[in-house]
């Protein structure tokens, strides 16, 4: 296989949990690839391991055993300032608790990563109103968290992990507190970013419907791909 054009490379990645003298092991030996552009569904079972996958995968966590490269990069010889820096500078994340500051407006939650880089206050609120824009909601710049619905909650969280031009947006069951009409909103903006900004998206899900808008679904059981 060519892995030279592949976005992200995961070789042979495991990950054991140890409570006490219990040993549970999640993943047992990962080979995963996705090509820039490419959107990619995980999917399987609750419990198969696949948030465990993407955790390890998007440097949250750090796997047992593996290789991981991400944009050329084999970040598991990196330090914690540099996988920070990695994740902050070419890295984004959707979750599905939306994982927003209650006590910052939804323009202020998009403009804190964009300033932890360094980014002036003047180009963080410009770039934050854009990516509102393209969630729909640059009518709701001033309202808190507490103030929108579960729905436009997460498509500001969209909009915070796309403000700063990821090369790779990570999404943990993105939809999974969300009703129909919200989840659907959410899919079409990613369909949208993957296929006319070509923003490469790895998402886990448990909903097939989801999955199937996806070029591809790599599916797991029991911490291994399975056909």
């Amino acid at each position: 296989m060519n892995h030279t054009n592949h976005l992200i490379d995961v070789q042979g990645l495991t990950k054991t949990f140890k409570d006490g003298i219990d040993i549970t092991r999640v993943l047992k030996g990962i080979d995963f690839y996705a090509k820039e552009g490419e959107f990619v569904a995980i999917m399987g079972r609750s419990g198969a391991g696949k948030s465990t996958f993407l955790y390890q995968m998007s440097l949250l966590d750090e796997p047992t055993s593996g290789t991981i490269k991400l944009n050329g990069h084999s970040v598991e010889s990196l330090d914690n300032d540099e996988r920070t820096a990695f994740r902050l500078n070419q890295l984004g994340y959707v979750f599905q608790d939306y994982s927003l500051l209650p006590e910052l407006s939804a323009c202020e939650n998009i403009m804190v990563p964009l300033l932890m880089q360094g980014i002036s206050e003047e180009t963080a609120r410009k770039r934050a109103m854009e990516v509102l824009k393209a969630v729909g909601l640059d009518h709701r710049p001033d309202n808190l968290p507490s103030e929108l619905s579960g729905g436009e909650q997460q498509r500001v969280s969209v909009a915070r992990a796309i403000a700063h031009k990821p090369k790779i947006l990570f999404a943990d069951e993105p939809t999974a507190n969300l009703d129909s009409e919200s989840s659907k909103l959410v899919m079409n903006i990613f369909q949208k970013l993957n296929k006319e900004d070509k923003l490469t998206i790895i998402m886990v899900t448990h909903e097939e419907e989801y999955g199937r808008l996806a070029d591809r679904i790599v599916r797991l059981s029991d911490g291994l791909v399975v056909k």
